[in-house]
């Protein structure tokens, strides 16, 4: 009985460590950025602008 106490024990400490290690990036994921029709994204300015012809 112990034995097994232990082990769901150590199982259910473990388990969120294991979470966090799978998805968590802290932020670092990028989005990629979709803009209207006309317009596109200036690295500069961080938004979209309109697209001269």
């Amino acid at each position: 009985m112990k034995t097994k106490t232990l082990l769901i024990a150590l199982a259910l400490t473990a388990a969120p460590s294991l979470s966090l290690a799978m998805g968590c990036s802290n932020g670092k994921e990028k989005q990629a950025m979709s803009c209207a029709e006309g317009t596109a994204y200036d690295h500069g300015s961080h938004s979209c602008l309109p697209v001269s012809t």
